[in-house]
């Protein structure tokens, strides 16, 4: 399967070299997102992967975030990845190989955490490390997330937003009370794109067998697209 996927994409040209970009580290991180961000101001792509083709439309107002995928896309550096990480009911998480040994560059993004953009099912996020070991809440360079969550009613709520201290909006509350979503992540992490077609991929995916450590039992590759 992973043959057929690299086979997918070979024809595609909007794919470049790590050497064709400059080397990304926090000290620069903002300003060559920015400029990448301004030359590059696509916001639709597509994830192929071995169960399906998810397609997300990513958000303007989260410009590195949104900058960041999109480069790592144009690099080629998701293709033949796969979703490492399976929570049924929560998410499915990838940008990454069995074998974690990809290389990136050494950032993080600066956290774009905005209130219109929350954890409703099909939420495309970044992930990072814990604010104990990461007290800026910096996202993860290359580790992403999507939504399938479950729906939720209001006694549920009531209750995440005492835990959490978290107070949700009438559009969040309709979102988690009908279609679903995982409300106790949001204001920790950035919600940068939604799913606009191929949730029932992500209901796939989040539904295969996995290891005592959520790791699927045969791997679910992907590529990512730039689409426009």
């Amino acid at each position: 399967m992973s043959w057929l996927l690299l086979a997918a994409c070979s024809g595609k040209s909007n794919k470049a070299d790590l050497g064709t970009y400059e080397t990304l580290t926090d000290a620069n991180v903002v300003e060559q997102l920015t400029k990448f961000g301004q030359e590059n101001p696509e916001t639709k792509v597509t994830i192929s992967t071995s169960m399906g083709v998810i397609k997300v439309r990513l958000y303007k107002d989260t410009p590195l975030h949104r900058a960041n995928f999109v480069r790592l896309a144009k690099m080629g550096f998701y293709d033949n990845t796969i979703f490492y990480r399976v929570l049924r009911d929560f998410m499915i998480q990838g940008g990454d190989t069995r074998e974690r040994k990809i290389k990136t560059d050494k950032y993080g993004v600066p956290s774009e955490v905005k209130p219109q953009y929350f954890h409703k099912r099909g939420a495309l996020a970044m992930a990072r490390y814990d604010d104990e070991f990461n007290p800026k809440r910096l996202s993860s360079s290359h580790n992403f997330y999507l939504i399938q969550g479950v729906v939720h009613n209001q006694e549920s709520l009531d209750d995440i937003a005492q835990s959490k201290k978290i107070t949700f909006s009438p559009e969040q509350i309709k979102a988690y009370t009908t279609i679903g979503g995982v409300p106790s992540l949001d204001t920790k992490y950035t919600v940068f794109g939604e799913v606009t077609e191929g949730l029932e991929v992500i209901d796939k995916i989040a539904n295969v067998p996995v290891d005592p450590n959520d790791v699927p039992v045969q791997d679910v590759f992907m590529t990512v697209e730039v689409e426009e």
